[in-house]
């Protein structure tokens, strides 16, 4: 007996069920970057999201849980995106002095999650507080990026370009003296320069990994 024949992927208007599933999905993404970034979190309400991107709230449901859900969701592809842009930052500069290295990775991640104002609200604002399920979401990042900034400096002493440490908790420092500035140069309306804000968080970034006197790069 000849085996069944598969069904066909169900087709409409030249487009498959899965593709309009994730063509929904993005449309979600980026209303909520848009709203989030925006007019926050708060005001942002299930309808108005839906609204926005054209889809009924039944379709939210297929997609996200919750609207936590869905700000995890976009928060993970930005940070994911900086992760990524911070690895080439490194990777190019990877002949480089510690200190030049540094400077490449915080543009690349400042420009990466603050050069978009919509970024910059959702990542160092609107993400704050939200709830157990999102504190503890943020937490695990600001986890990920101590590890690596623990790594680059443990790479700068095998270097000799700078002193062994205890790097983790001028990590967890640095960490959250970004998150600090740049909440305050977004709540201020974006009006210092964004180079001055990225030369301020390298200085910081040095302090943490570089001991005054020891490492410096050639002149």
């Amino acid at each position: 007996m000849p085996a069944k024949e598969s069904s066909p992927r169900r087709v409409y208007g030249g487009r498959s069920a899965a593709d309009r599933r994730a063509e929904r999905r993005g449309r979600l993404l980026e209303a909520g970057l848009e709203l989030f970034g925006t007019e926050g979190y708060p005001a942002s309400s299930i309808e108005k999201l839906c609204a926005a991107a054209s889809v009924s709230t039944r379709n939210f449901y297929e997609e996200f849980s919750s609207r936590e859900a869905l700000l995890m969701a976009i928060h993970n592809e930005v940070i994911e995106s900086a992760v990524a842009a911070v690895a080439t930052a490194f990777a190019e500069a990877d002949d480089q002095h510690v200190t030049d290295r540094i400077e490449h990775a915080v543009r690349a991640y400042i420009t990466c999650t603050a050069a978009d104002p919509r970024r910059a609200k959702l990542s160092y604002v609107e993400i704050i507080g939200v709830s157990p399920a999102v504190e503890a979401h943020r937490l695990a990042w600001r986890t990920r990026w101590v590890q690596m900034l623990v790594a680059e400096a443990k790479r700068a002493v095998a270097r000799g370009e700078a002193e062994e440490r205890e790097f983790g908790l001028g990590a967890v420092a640095l960490i959250g003296a970004v998150n600090e500035l740049v909440f305050h140069w977004s709540t201020e309306g974006y009006r210092t320069p964004i180079d001055d804000v990225i030369a301020e968080i390298v200085r910081m970034a040095k302090a943490v990994i570089i001991t005054p006197g020891a490492g410096a790069a050639p002149g």
